[in-house]
């Protein structure tokens, strides 16, 4: 069955979910933001993502912000792409405007936090915010190990989409799914999105590794992977202990372990704490990187403070946390020395 899907913001993700939409044979209208004309105008000319490796199919059209409703006129679903600066924008400029029977599929990566350190999904902000304004809605987000131009050379990609209305969300699959893009489903949604949001923090703390050997060794020096796999081992406990607090479900977790590893090994996110781990602190991270959209950083920060008021509260125990806990320290306090706390990551589980 063709349907019309419109996605609205021309990041990466957005447009590379453009290419198993259209595959299907669903009509795909790309929308930039305010801030993508330029963009916009690169698609009209060249039909094609300047990092991807294919141009877009045929049944994809480009849209200017300024025709954003034109856009979304008899479509069957919008797919939020914006990125996590872009989350009060899409709230106030798209879903306040949007009719609220619109189903809507975000694909933005984060979480904020409320004044008591509880973490809350997107979608999860979106739908309380509305609803102060008397919109009630329910929004879907996708997660999952999935970069935007390995899923456009069609590489194999495991991802889920999560929701409140399953009807929705079986529609959302049969429109994407394809050979090479398999989409599970679940209603975990603040599982699901918390374990996505986590992985960048965790993926920056591996990766930190990376930086250390380099610095201690030097560039031609192979990699080592003894502390890269300690970092990974604390990663996963640490990502346990915080899913149990968020409530997510063991599959959740699983998708954002296998996130993790994605993130790890490419990336934004890693070029930010292979930088660190080579001694440099947080402005010259953000200076090196000048022109990169670096959510991971933010991400980071807020869960990290989210944390440290949980620990005030005594909800938690910041000694649970010794590799969230450092990297946060790292981007507070612009730390150089950027050498991980290995021994607070032993245990002792003895009888």
């Amino acid at each position: 069955m063709s349907r019309i899907i419109t996605i609205i913001g021309s990041g990466m993700m957005g447009s590379a979910l453009a290419f198993p939409a259209a595959e299907n044979g669903n009509e795909v209208r790309i929308v930039g933001t305010c801030l993508d004309d330029e963009i916009i105008d690169g698609y009209i000319k060249t039909h094609k993502h300047e990092k991807f490796c294919r141009p877009f199919p045929d049944n994809v059209k480009y849209y200017y912000y300024k025709d954003w409703k034109e856009a979304v006129k008899g479509a069957d679903f919008v797919i939020g792409g914006v990125s996590s600066f872009g989350v009060d924008w899409f709230l106030e400029a798209i879903l306040t405007e949007l009719d609220p029977a619109m189903p809507v599929l975000s694909v933005t990566k984060g979480l904020k936090a409320l004044e008591d350190g509880t973490l809350i999904s997107y979608p999860g902000y979106w739908e309380s915010e509305l609803a102060k304004k008397g919109i009630h809605r329910t929004i879907n987000a996708v997660g999952g190990p999935c970069t935007s131009y390995e899923l456009v050379f069609m590489d194999p990609s495991e991802v889920a989409f999560c929701g409140k209305d399953n009807a929705q969300l079986r529609m959302m699959k049969e429109a994407m799914q394809r050979p090479y893009y398999h989409i599970s489903l679940t209603n975990d949604v603040i599982g699901l999105e918390s374990a996505v949001a986590l992985k960048n923090a965790y993926a920056m703390a591996v990766t930190l590794a990376v930086g250390l050997n380099t610095r201690w060794h030097g560039e031609n020096e192979p990699q080592h992977y003894n502390s890269q796999a300690g970092t990974f081992s604390q990663a996963v406990r640490e990502t346990h202990a915080l899913m149990q607090m968020q409530g997510g479900t063991f599959e959740s977790e699983c998708i954002g372990l296998g996130d993790l590893y994605v993130t790890i090994f490419s990336g934004r996110t890693r070029r930010c704490g292979v930088l660190m781990g080579q001694g440099l602190n947080y402005d010259e991270v953000t200076e090196a990187l000048s022109g990169i959209t670096l959510e991971s950083l933010v991400i980071t920060r807020v869960m990290g403070n989210a944390i440290r008021k949980k620990a005030e509260l005594g909800l938690l125990d910041l000694r649970d946390f010794p590799l969230l806990m450092h990297i946060v320290e790292i981007l507070d306090k612009g730390k150089a020395d950027a050498d991980l706390p290995w021994e607070a990551f032993t245990f002792e589980n003895l009888k």
